[in-house]
């Protein structure tokens, strides 16, 4: 056998795995079973860079190891390929964005599977295939025909709705619901409205339902965009303008489960710090609704929601958000030129700037005022942008003393401060913080702590029948319309002007084919621009779709059953698998995949569609590889460029160069002569040696900054064991972590010197069936033991440090033992999959693969010593060492000790005091 050629071993492997389908699951097994699931990537056309594998490394560890402990273990892969980057490119190329999407698809599969992970890719899914999408559309259905009773606290179909409404009619129905557009009738009412009053009644029930809503319009790009999709007042793709605009949308409601939410959380084994991202998004406060009256507008009170009504007593303004349908009734004449300028500038900043901005104070009086509900104090009403539309009312009662923006507002406008709480200390502007204490400043409250004070004012909001007790949440419904085209069409169809959804035995409803992917002339949707597009030859279709995350927050149950045509997952395969008990991925995704995941794996549980609790049991979030990036300095105004020791004597600009032309900071200078163009003339300062050196900074990753280390190079280099070895090892998992090209070399080094304990490079084959020593199997054991620990623990790059110390442990004793290395093969495996195959074959396992292989067992009996080193003290200095057995006893230690002449050499013959034995440590002996 040749020495260790990785890309040969490699190939070899990776066709006999997809040939044999050795990592396929089985839904029905003895077995237990285990669910390890990737986030769904997007295969984007710049395929996989070295950042991109090191969750799939470790979720891929974690299930080889799970094979060898005897699980039967589901490790799918699939595609999230809908989204605008590829209907962005489709725009600028005329291509169809499923050509692009299926091309990409290819690269990451290819590139995946040269990493050697360990898929089951016959359970393949891809978000964009009419076979997936029509049971996203089906799930959409269920939530378009469902409402949440709070009699229940769960999703429960319309017809039940329906039913109560005819039987009782609105009154008794309590729901989650638009508080705004419900109406109240009889039962008597309900019989005798016709369809189109009846599709009114229930519409805002429905879980899913359209609504005027704010959202950010991207007029570049022509589609609404998330929060997410917005910095800094652009989109983050193209950085185009974004404003904030009404429009009719689709929403899911999931402000129905946010309680739900909110409680599993303590059920799940995550980062904390996801969770707290997730309470804090929710946004849990209790509290009370306060209604002011306007003057010369009792038709129109101002509803807020307050955590403190407490501090009633402080108000001194209002402020309504510019997004507020409230302002057109409260501007004033006089103020109406002034307010409108103002809502004009504040409407494009994003929720997110005006949440964050706290240094920037503006607003606009309206000339209108409210009546304080106790006092009858006239409080001047402003529009501010600090107030968001979507959190509460969109209205705030404002109390400068005790809340640090309206403190701010009110000095900026030298509007009134006062203080309802003692301790108000205006020059430290310390007191809105203030949690405790007792109330001042108020006719019936005065002297009472908080908390009394606060059920004090509910109780009296109540008796006046101005103000109830309320718990309220941040949470906001989810925009759920997308006005792109390479996205799930939603299927809905438009009578009468009222919206119906489309039969479920008419899905998939499929994309049509368009002449471009860009808004029509007159400003609908792309799927505008499809002809004869109707339900049924005579019904307009919703023209927007769905949005990316649709397709992601159901994908880990289609993995469980992915071929049937009969339901979205088969009963005995959910049943089997149920939920996922490892989920690897970034925690970017907190706030939005995974808590709309969450949320559609609950409705889905209220259906009785699914048998868990949550859909995600474990959560690890890796960190991020970072790029080292490499600078060349030119020297202004010039094509010369200096290395970097001597860029201090010119006046240069840093330049981000190719790192693949760079090695250890050393720059190929012809390689960067034909790199561009531009510098094909290009001079060089170089160093004293003769080289250019490059300057160096740790970035993210990025092709603008020319720091992507492609994958493929280095497996073509130093093989997909030694990659996937060398990601583990930069660091701990969930940290971020500076890439190092440079440290592939050594690891390589490690898995040759391995590779020689079987195949010395002076022998073909030298593995024996000679007994192994003591010292061997103290050598495996030891690695047995922290290998398996590190791996329950997701430690990994602690376990390739230890594989590490015991192949040079074996090295040194020239160990070529059978019962020492086939156990190692399997230890290793998980991480170095090809080596260990190849290794576990040459061992004489010719039947198939070692994916099963009973993982090592560990025997503490190997790592007992069988004599201890004891250090002998004289009066608490040292002077001797002695070896004991290691049972042997005090008596036994102290009576050989004193039968030496360690008195006699060190202690002039004095005779012992006292012979102290600290067991497996030392000996002091008192003289």
């Amino acid at each position: 056998m040749p020495g260790y050629r990785p890309q040969e071993i490699e190939k070899k492997w990776q066709d006999f795995w997809q040939q044999h389908q050795t990592f396929r699951a089985e839904n029905h097994s003895e077995k237990p079973k285990y669910y390890v699931l990737d986030m769904f990537p997007y295969p984007s056309g710049a395929g996989l860079h070295v950042g991109h594998p090191l969750g799939y490394i470790a979720s891929d560890i974690v299930t080889r190891y799970k094979r060898h402990r005897g699980f039967n273990v589901l490790h799918p892969m699939g595609f999230d390929s809908f989204g605008l980057p590829a209907e962005q490119y489709a725009i600028q190329t005329g291509q169809h964005p499923e050509k692009t999407t299926r091309e990409n698809i290819a690269r990451y599969i290819e590139q995946l599977s040269s990493l050697g992970f360990s898929y089951d890719w016959s359970r393949e899914v891809r978000t964009s295939d009419a076979s997936y999408y029509k049971w996203t559309q089906w799930i959409f259905l269920k939530l378009f025909n469902s409402w949440y009773n709070l009699d229940t606290n769960k999703a429960e179909s319309i017809r039940t709705l329906q039913d109560k409404f005819a039987a009782e009619g609105s009154a008794g129905v309590r729901a989650v619901c638009d508080e705004d557009e419900r109406h109240d009738f009889s039962a008597g009412q309900w019989q005798m409205m016709s369809e189109a009053q009846r599709v009114a009644a229930v519409h805002p029930y429905r879980l899913a339902y359209q609504s005027e809503t704010y959202v950010n319009w991207c007029p570049q790009l022509g589609t609404v965009l998330s929060n997410d999709e917005v910095k800094d007042g652009v989109s983050e793709r193209g950085g185009y303008p974004v404003e904030r605009r009404l429009m009719p949308q689709w929403n899911l409601r999931i402000t129905a489960y946010a309680q739900r939410l909110l409680d599993g959380l303590d059920t799940i084994d995550w980062p904390e710090a996801v969770k707290e991202m997730q309470r804090n998004w929710i946004g849990r406060s209790v509290g009370a609704e306060v209604r002011f009256e306007v003057e010369n507008h009792p038709e129109l009170p101002l509803t807020v929601f307050t955590t403190r009504p407490d501090t009633l007593f402080g108000v001194t303004y209002m402020a309504v958000a510019p997004e507020s349908e409230l302002l057109e009734t409260l501007i004033t004449d006089e103020q109406r030129a002034e307010v409108e300028r103002y809502v004009e500038w504040a409407k494009n900043r994003s929720e997110r700037d005006r949440m964050a901005d706290v240094k920037t104070i503006t607003g606009a009086f309206t000339g209108s005022y409210a009546l304080h509900p106790f006092s009858g104090e006239k409080l001047p009403i402003w529009v501010a942008d600090y107030v968001l539309a979507g959190y509460g009312t969109g209205v705030v009662m404002a109390v400068p003393a005790h809340d640090t923006r309206d403190f701010a507002f009110a000095k900026h406008f030298s509007l009134p401060i006062v203080p309802v709480v003692e301790g108000f200390d205006e020059e430290a502007n310390e007191a809105y913080a203030a949690k405790e204490g007792r109330i001042i400043n108020s006719d019936f409250l005065n002297g009472l702590e908080v908390k009394p004070a606060l059920k004090a004012v509910i109780e009296r909001l109540e008796e006046m029948g101005i103000g109830k007790g309320k718990v309220n949440y941040r949470l906001r419904d989810a925009i759920f319309g997308r006005q792109r085209y390479w996205g799930e069409p939603i299927p809905v169809y438009y009578r009468d002007g009222m919206a119906f959804g489309v039969a479920e035995q008419d899905l998939p409803l499929v994309l049509p084919e368009i002449d471009e992917y860009k808004p029509t002339e007159t400003g609908e949707p792309p799927l505008g621009r499809a002809k004869d597009w109707k339900y049924r030859g005579q019904h307009d279709f919703e023209l927007s779709t769905m949005p990316g995350w649709a397709g992601s927050s159901w994908y880990y149950l289609r993995y469980m059953d992915p071929q049937n045509d009969e339901r979205f997952v088969g009963e005995e395969a959910e049943q089997y698998w149920q939920t996922v008990d490892l989920y690897m991925g970034g925690a970017e995704h907190a706030t939005g995949h995974l808590l709309y995941a969450r949320f559609w794996y609950l409705f889905l549980k209220d259906l009785g569609l699914v048998s868990g609790n949550e859909p995600f049991q474990k959560l690890i979030n890796q960190g991020m590889i970072l790029g080292r990036s490499n600078f060349v300095y030119r020297i202004n105004g010039t094509n010369k460029f200096v290395t970097n020791s001597k860029k201090g004597e010119y006046e240069t600009t840093p330049l981000h160069v190719d790192v693949n032309i760079v090695e250890d900071d050393v720059l190929d200078i012809e390689a960067f002569r034909q790199w561009r163009e531009d510098f094909a003339s290009a001079e060089f300062i170089l160093e004293d040696n003769g080289t250019y050196v490059c300057g160096v900074e740790i970035e993210k990753m990025s092709k603008s900054k020319y720091n992507v280390v492609n994958p493929d190079t280095l497996i073509e280099r130093y093989g997909a064991d030694a990659l996937r070895l060398h990601e583990m090892f930069l660091g701990p998992l969930e940290q971020f972590k500076p890439w190092n090209t440079q440290g592939m070399t050594g690891v390589s080094g490690f898995l040759k010197k391995f590779w020689r304990l079987y195949f010395p490079e002076d022998r073909d084959w030298a593995v024996t069936d000679e007994p192994a020593t003591p010292a061997e199997l103290k050598a495996l054991h030891k690695a047995i033991k922290k290998a398996q620990e590190d791996i329950e623990r997701f430690s990994f790059n602690t376990s390739v440090s230890t594989f590490m110390i015991c192949v040079n442990e074996l090295s040194a004793l020239n160990c070529h033992k059978r019962a020492i290395l086939e156990p190692l093969v399997v230890l290793i495996s998980p991480y170095a999959p090809h080596l260990a195959e190849e290794l576990w074959t040459q061992l004489g396992h010719e039947a198939g693969s070692l994916s099963t292989a009973p993982f090592p067992e560990f025997n503490e009996a190997y790592l007992v010593e069988d004599t201890v080193n004891y250090p002998v003290a004289i009066n608490g200095k040292v002077r001797e060492q002695l070896q004991f057995p290691a049972n042997a006893t005090a008596a036994e230690i102290e009576q050989t000790v004193l039968g030496t002449d360690i008195l006699a050499r060190y202690a002039e013959g004095k005779p012992a005091k006292k012979v102290i034995v600290v067991p497996g440590r030392m000996v002091n002996v008192v003289v």
